[in-house]
Order: C-alpha cells, then structure tokens, then sequence
C-alpha cells in the first residue's frame, strides 16, 4: 500500500488493531453485566496502550526529521526509525516509569519526553 505525503501510517497498524480489539471486548462485558474487576483491569490496560500508541505517534515524525533522533534509537539497540521500533522503545521506557497508581501511571506516560530520553 502506497503511503500518504506526510503521513507516517496510512494503514491501520497492529497496535490500532489490538487497541481496537480490546475496546470491543470492554464494551462486550459491559453491555453483558460482565464481571466489574475484569472490566477495570482491561479498561486500564486499554488506556495505557492508548497513552503508548498516542506517545508513539506523535513521536514518529519528529524523528523522520531528526537524525539525532534516529541515531539515538539506533544506539539503544532499537534498530531503524519505524513504527515497530519506536512503540518498543516507547513501550520499555514506559514500563520503567516510576510506580505510580494507574492514573498518574497514564499520566507519566502522556507527559515523558521520550524524544529526550533518546537524546541521553
């Protein structure tokens, strides 16, 4: 598939798709008077899979105009500038933010700079 000038992803990814996927599952349990701990476990995995994929692209095109970018993702053994590469490293800075409860975890993760964090 051919990609859109100035668009870095033009087809719905896996990540959109996983994302997807789980919204359809809370809103199937819901809607099934589901059990409400399970429901509260996925909602919150939803939204930090919300918070990466969110991180990640807005992060991707910094770094098709970065080289300090790309060289900092290539030097923490992450390979090219691509999406795949990218939510990796965006994924294990994430997880090593410190513990918080949920919604200051999603919080960290929305406001990271993980464009500085390639640049240390």
């Amino acid at each position: 598939m051919g990609r859109t000038p100035g668009r870095l992803v033009s087809r719905v990814d896996d990540y959109q798709k996983e994302i997807a996927g789980l919204e359809a599952q809370v809103v199937k349990l819901v809607e099934a008077e589901g059990d409400t701990r399970t429901i509260a476990e996925l909602t919150m995995q939803l939204e930090i899979l919300k918070a990466i994929y969110s991180r990640v692209i807005d992060l991707l095109p910094r770094g098709v105009a970065d080289e300090a970018l790309r060289y900092g993702l290539r030097i923490q053994g992450y390979g090219d500038w691509n999406l795949d590469n990218v939510y990796a490293f965006v994924y294990e800075r994430s997880v090593e933010l410190e513990p918080r409860p949920h919604g200051a975890f999603v919080g960290g993760i929305k406001t990271t700079d993980f464009a500085l964090l390639l640049n240390s």
